[in-house]
């Protein structure tokens, strides 16, 4: 069975969270899948983003969800 392409089209770049020692970086777009809606989108991506990982989009009430969230997020915690 042939693999079903996906398309899409990074629309904004909102940036950078890490990049790891091969080159691929993780980062935060505003991202189109298959000509769907733009979305929040977080996950690596290869150089010159010609190959794209597993990562997360989210939509505009998921984003206002998550921000709220952050907002008590003590990073402190997370070390622990």
């Amino acid at each position: 069975m042939p693999k079903t392409e996906i398309k899409y089209e990074i629309i904004k770049t909102i940036g950078v969270l890490a990049t790891n020692k091969s080159g691929w970086k993780r980062e935060a777009n505003i991202v189109k899948w298959n000509d769907g809606k733009a979305k929040l989108d977080i996950r690596d991506w290869g150089p010159d983003h010609e190959k794209v990982g597993k990562g997360i989009s989210l939509n505009s009430e998921e984003v206002a969800i998550l921000k709220a969230l952050l907002e008590d997020y003590d990073p402190d915690e997370a070390e622990a």
